[in-house]
């Protein structure tokens, strides 16, 4: 549950969050005479109310002048450019808090009119909300939040709609339109909406401490579960009367005075630092660009990878750029990096690029080392704050696990998948040596991708980029989407136009009950596009589904979601011809989609993914996974772009066959990262004489057969657990994958081919796990779809490392 404190006087400002200090604090910047590549110089007329102070040149930092340029951007589009304007002078003094509150209060109200993030529309307007919208809604809306938080406080009653329905639309419209921001920043990031988010970020992060913290509400959900009505409440009531008890307590509910003030303070910081955190890793990634102009550089890349290295170059001004001539850019976008590993046959330059990615966002203006370090000494200190002996102690409070239970099935994985990956390790080594490579006696990290591709290769007969042109986007689609209708009764169909949208190339479609009654929407943002969306593949809520918040004439307000994956765009006048990766990402993303939209609980806090906790919430989207390998599914959507002819079934054999090629050395991977979160959130003491790296290394020890390199600092950019909600959660991935598997197991055992039973096992999941969201324990979820608790021996023999069971 989020949280703020009462607003004093509201603040109205452009998003411009640095001062500018020639001999002490100025209170506005008024004018702008001259900028350069170089330096830039700034005079200043300075009014203090009647107080003149004279000019003053100042010589700005890169920094500093990166954002007066992305000021001046954003000022000449802004109805907000105060600043520059004689008529809106006034305005322009209480940006720079010089004004009555009364004033500054109004200026905040004007902009805020015809605001799109404020909108009361049935879709966001992604399409309209800009960077200038940002600061003014935002504002406006808390303060809209605080009056009704402040009625709420003052008329409580310990009862549904007392007490809960009213919590849920304050929760629910800030969730709304500050998921609209986070997510703009995600895929549409610039310096102005950076700008803007640092402004007004510190005042959400204290109303939802504000709101969090509310000692009223607090002993109200307090009296509920004591009182008489308890046993009258829903199970998903309950649920929610406890969740909401617990994360209270989390906020520092409990905490006084001094106490209250450092917690609510750390909190800021994280906020801010976690944002940095992320800024760096996507600058760091759009700086690198090795140009290659000789073809021998990239000898062994194939077409689609050539095809995106020329079109990035032609990105970066080398107009006529081809993928037969080049010139050619590599980038440490995800879609660019792997195939140059994967495929390059010059290991020199396969080097620079690994040690390129390993060392993302770990020096100069953007190194995450010192924010890193800074992150973990403020976890500590709030997890001490709040009474437990390390930040992994508060991330487990909402979890399944703990981490006794974690680390004990994380080593039980290690040990399952440790003798296996030394095999890996000797096989490729062998091979190399096969080729007369010289890298089978030095086999180094930068040689790991290529000659695993070139084994694979040659133990399955398989070549993943020739595989590519069966695996087109829209027939990739279509097939998820017929297993989706196959499994769950659900139909889904293209409503193109029907909600703006952020990107021309972002989908929209509607998800109907096979009778036709609409159940649910979710965008599709499907393409890398490096120079403004960050790397990965994730799933959030756009909107909630919700009984309580049901538009006039409607049973509930329908889920909404959007998957964004960065799989390999078009290239040219082809479709976008994805790896078999990418495809398994989409399964994945789209298992998240599911359980919001196809939720049964009608009590918004419990709705969809919300409050399912975080080493649970993985189960759906890996279990989707498992049908990419499914003959039906697989042969239904692996068709030729051009053709149209189907995967050969000798091909789809030996791609079944190839599933668990190394996946020991993969399953030792995800552990060193799991076992490196739960280690820096448990043991490390920042500060002490270990550092983060060392940490990393020491446990690489257990965990990688290969050393990591001296150098390696891949945890400046290991977003998941410093930018993300995995912090001490990491092992989630692990932990749902046990759950994930050994729900499959239930249909394998129905029969994978016995089309009835796969319907009515895949109804059962459907009505249990994907329906009842947070409102059941997840274990008691699982219970219900399994008939018992769960077992890591799916898991392993879907892994190879168990004997597969007789048929």
């Amino acid at each position: 549950m989020a949280a703020c404190a009462l607003f004093s006087r509201l603040r109205y400002s452009p998003p411009f969050p640095f001062t500018l200090t020639p001999s002490g604090p100025l209170h506005a910047a008024i004018h702008f005479l001259s900028c350069s590549c170089s330096k830039l110089d700034i005079c200043l007329p300075l009014h203090c109310r009647s107080r003149h102070i004279s000019r003053a040149p100042l010589v700005l930092s890169r920094a500093e002048r990166r954002r007066v340029k992305a000021f001046l951007r954003w000022s000449q589009s802004s109805a907000e450019a105060a600043l520059l304007g004689k008529a809106q002078a006034g305005r322009g003094l209480a940006a720079a808090g010089i004004g009555s509150p009364k004033a500054m209060a109004t200026a905040v109200a004007e902009q805020a009119v015809d605001n799109p993030l404020l909108e009361d529309a049935e879709f966001p307007r992604f399409d309209a909300v800009e960077a200038r919208h940002v600061v003014p809604g935002i504002r406006q809306l808390l303060t809209d939040l605080e009056n009704e938080l402040v009625k709420l406080e003052a008329n409580l009653q310990p009862s549904w709609p007392g007490l809960v329905q009213p919590l849920e639309k304050i929760v629910d419209r800030l969730s709304v339109a500050w998921g609209v921001v986070s997510h703009l920043k995600a895929v549409k990031d610039s310096e102005e909406l950076r700008l803007a988010v640092e402004e007004v970020q510190p005042d959400k992060v204290a109303f939802t401490l504000r709101l969090g913290q509310s000692k009223p509400i607090f002993e109200a959900f307090k009296e509920m579960k004591e009182g008489q009505e308890w046993n009258t409440l829903s199970e998903a009531q309950q649920r929610i009367v406890e969740i909401q008890l617990k994360e209270a307590f989390l906020n520092g509910v409990g905490l006084e005075d001094e106490a209250r003030k450092r917690f609510n303070q750390i909190k800021q910081d994280l906020e801010k630092l976690s944002t940095k955190f992320s800024e760096h890793v996507l600058d760091s990634t759009k700086k690198y660009a090795k140009l290659l102009t000789d073809p021998r550089d990239v000898e062994g890349l194939p077409p689609t990878a050539l095809g995106l290295a020329a079109q990035a170059a032609e990105a970066k001004g080398y107009e006529g750029a081809t993928a037969d001539l080049g010139p050619w850019i590599i980038t440490l976008d995800i879609p660019s990096y792997i195939p140059f590993l994967k495929h390059a046959r010059n290991r020199s330059l396969r080097e620079e690029v690994y040690r390129a990615f390993i060392t993302q966002a770990s020096s100069g203006d953007l190194d995450n080392t010192p924010i890193i370090n800074k992150i973990l000494e403020l976890r500590l200190e709030k997890a001490k704050l709040l009474g437990y002996n390390n930040h992994a102690e508060v991330s487990m409070a909402l979890k399944m696990a703990t981490l006794e239970k974690a680390e004990e099935l994380l080593e039980q994985l290690r040990s399952s998948s440790w003798d296996a990956a030394l095999i890996d390790l000797q096989d490729l080594k062998d091979y190399a040596k096969e080729q007369g490579a010289p890298d089978g006696s030095n086999i180094c990290l930068w040689d790991i991708t290529f000659w695993s591709e070139r084994l694979r290769e040659a133990k399955f007969d398989i070549n993943e980029e020739e595989l590519r042109p069966y695996f087109s986007l829209p027939k990739v689609t279509d097939g998820l989407f017929s297993l989706a209708s196959t499994l769950f009764g659900v139909k889904i169909e293209a409503a193109d136009g029907l909600a703006p949208v952020w990107h021309k190339d972002v989908r929209f479609y509607q998800v109907k009950e096979l009778s036709g009654e609409p159940i649910a929407y979710f965008y599709f943002d499907a393409y890398s596009r490096p120079s403004e969306k960050r790397g990965g593949a994730w799933m959030d809520e756009v909107l909630g589904r919700s009984e309580l918040l049901a538009p006039k004439g409607r049973h509930a307000r329908l889920p909404v979601a959007h998957m964004v994956c960065n799989q390999t765009p078009p290239v040219g006048d082809e479709p976008s011809l994805m790896t078999f990766r990418e495809v398994e990402t989409v399964f994945h993303e789209f298992g998240h989609a599911l359980q919001h939209m196809l939720t049964r609980q009608n009590e918004g806090l419990v709705a969809g993914i919300r409050n399912v906790e975080w080493d649970a919430v993985e189960l759906p989207s890996q279990f989707m996974e498992n049908w990419c390998y499914h003959r039906a599914t697989l042969m239904g959507m692996a068709k030729h772009y051009k053709t149209g002819e189907t995967l050969p079934e000798e091909v789809y054999v030996k791609l079944k066959a190839a599933r668990n090629f190394r996946a020991a050395s993969m399953m030792l991977r995800q552990i060193h990262f799991a076992s490196v979160d739960l280690e820096l959130h448990s043991r490390f003491q920042p500060g002490g004489p270990e550092t983060v790296f060392d940490v990393d290394k020491r446990i690489g020890w257990r965990t990688q057969v290969i050393p990591l390199l001296p150098e390696d600092r891949f945890l400046c950019s290991f977003s998941h657990i410093f930018a993300g909600g995995y912090s001490a959660g990491y092992y989630s991935y692990k932990w749902a994958e046990v759950l994930s598997a050994d729900a499959f197991a239930a249909f394998e055992e129905a029969g994978l081919e016995n089309e009835v039973a796969v319907k009515e096992t895949g109804r059962k999941f459907r009505e249990t796990v994907l329906g009842l969201g947070g409102g059941r324990p997840p274990l008691q979820v699982f219970k219900d779809f399994r008939g018992r608790e769960p077992s890591t021996d799916a898991l392993l023999r879907h892994s190879g490392l168990l004997p597969a069971v007789a048929a």
